[in-house]
């Protein structure tokens, strides 16, 4: 399998998807404002999307490969699994619609004090609820799909998401649609998970790997896939725990909420588009060599991943490091925004960019475990680390403010790299060899360089911004190609 090429090619509908998300966030803020329209899709939205990171994408094909890949792909196995997750995700729908009033009373009670938001809360939340099934029911026929080492067409899936939701707000803002908005947007929430979901199982159909429903079969292999999602929700449900405590910590301070929402938002775009590339390409390769016992492969294959991720992530750290502040003021300081807001964001993003190596090379060692259909290691580290991100919080708060939050998710990054790497190497399952440790320091000294001249470049407006981004990405990634192609 050519990594690079899958990273690549991942990574970009990642960020195509990221910029028209941004578009869509625009749009959102335009057509349905700060208030009740938006308080209504946001809460409505926020259902499907939290089954969908349960459910779906990530934790499925963690999951799902590697025993698919042990079975040697075995078609009645996939037949299942796929039978099983849709009676599941119909029953859990089933009951949702039943009571979405009391799960919106619960998630969102303060909407009962405006007349008629409740209500139509509800309404909304069970059109677009409907969309769990058939997002999901993508998520799985993506990682048939990734198992195959067919990356492109699955990733650009939450492309097509957006770019349906943005062609929905112009038609709301070309009709002056104001409740109606709303009935438009789930409509197309709705529509974008049928058309995703039929677009990859013509693809599925067209590879000819025979899969469709039956009636499902209760056996070891589903239970203990069962088993597995258990596990994995356990450590997903405590990660929301966190980024609620940290939300809580941070609501102490005033404007701390929305700086730490912006500069998250700033730090995760590199990882989206190189670190979660990463991972779903190793995932399904990895497996396929521990199904073959070739660890041979194994540890090219997490070798040339980190190679090619930090080659890419370095610049993303040194750049957002140095250019975090006018980043910050041109794409936001307009209108109530305040430079005192640029610049607390700036200085969050300072700090947490730092954890992305660790974030990158955790993706590596987390997939390699789960390759290995060990769901208990990352998970327990996960909790680990994110427990101690936690104690920063509200130990380093009194001192430093919101900054405590950068601060423990930097520390608590590396302490969950370094727990996922001493498993790995414990079990034989890691080996790092010479040239990745010379290339990562060859990319350091790069990057660094390049950041030193960039620090004294002027940024004096958003093109300016603009040249010098694209002027420190041209002159770092062909250099960087060749360092990579030339150590040895």
């Amino acid at each position: 399998m050519r990594l690079g090429k899958h990273i690549f090619g991942v990574g970009a509908m990642t960020g195509i998807s990221r910029i028209f998300g941004f578009v869509r966030d625009m749009l959102i803020a335009r057509v349905l404002g700060a208030g009740r329209l938006s308080d209504i899709f946001l809460a409505a939205f926020k259902l499907p999307n939290l089954f969908r990171d349960l459910l779906g994408e990530g934790a499925l094909s963690a999951i799902f490969i590697p025993m698919y890949a042990d079975s040697k792909k075995d078609e009645s196995f996939a037949k299942n699994v796929f039978s099983w997750l849709m009676v599941v995700l119909l029953g859990i729908t089933i009951l949702f619609e039943i009571f979405m009033p009391l799960v919106i009373w619960i998630l969102a009670p303060g909407f009962d004090a405006d007349p008629g938001k409740m209500q139509l809360t509800v309404t909304i939340s069970r059109i677009m609820f409907f969309y769990v099934i058939f997002i999901c029911g993508a998520a799985f026929l993506s990682a048939v799909l990734n198992a195959f080492s067919r990356f492109l067409l699955a990733a650009f899936m939450p492309v097509l998401l957006n770019i349906m939701l943005i062609c929905a707000l112009l038609l709301a803002m070309y009709m002056g649609a104001g409740t109606t908005a709303l009935f438009i947007m789930a409509g197309t929430v709705l529509l974008s998970g049928v058309i995703q979901f039929g677009v990859l199982w013509l693809r599925v159909r067209r590879r000819h790997f025979g899969l469709r429903l039956i009636i499902p079969k209760w056996t070891p292999q589903i239970k203990s896939m069962f088993g597995r999602f258990g596990i994995s929700i356990v450590g997903s449900g405590f990660y929301q725990i966190t980024i609620i405590l940290g939300t809580l910590v941070a609501s102490f301070e005033s404007g701390a909420v929305s700086w730490l929402y912006y500069s998250d938002r700033i730090v995760q775009l590199p990882f989206a588009m190189i670190g979660l590339a990463v991972g779903t390409v190793l995932m399904s390769s990895i497996s396929n060599a521990l199904a073959e016992n070739n660890m041979r492969s194994v540890h090219i294959q997490q070798n040339s991943s980190m190679r090619r991720g930090l080659m890419l992530i370095m610049p993303c750290l040194v750049g957002l490091f140095v250019l975090a502040e006018p980043i910050i003021k041109y794409l936001f300081q307009y209108g109530a925004w305040t430079a005192e807001s640029t610049h607390a964001v700036a200085i969050a993003i300072m700090i947490q960019i730092f954890v992305l190596p660790a974030m990158l090379v955790s993706q590596i060692y987390s997939k390699t475990l789960y390759a290995t259909q060990d769901v208990k290691t990352p998970v327990r580290t996960s909790m680990i680390s994110l427990g101690a991100a936690s104690i920063m919080y509200l130990v380093l708060f009194p001192f430093v403010g919101y900054l405590a939050i950068p601060i423990g998710v930097v520390i608590s990054g590396y302490l969950k790299n370094y727990l996922l790497g001493r498993a790995c190497r414990t079990r034989g399952l890691w080996k790092t060899d010479g040239r990745t440790l010379r290339a990562i320091a060859a990319f350091v000294v790069l990057s660094v360089a390049l950041g030193v001249g960039l620090w004294f470049v002027p940024i004096t407006s958003i093109w300016m911004l603009g040249v010098a981004i694209a002027g420190y990405g041209i002159i770092y990634l062909p250099l960087a190609y060749i360092i990579d192609r030339k150590i040895k």
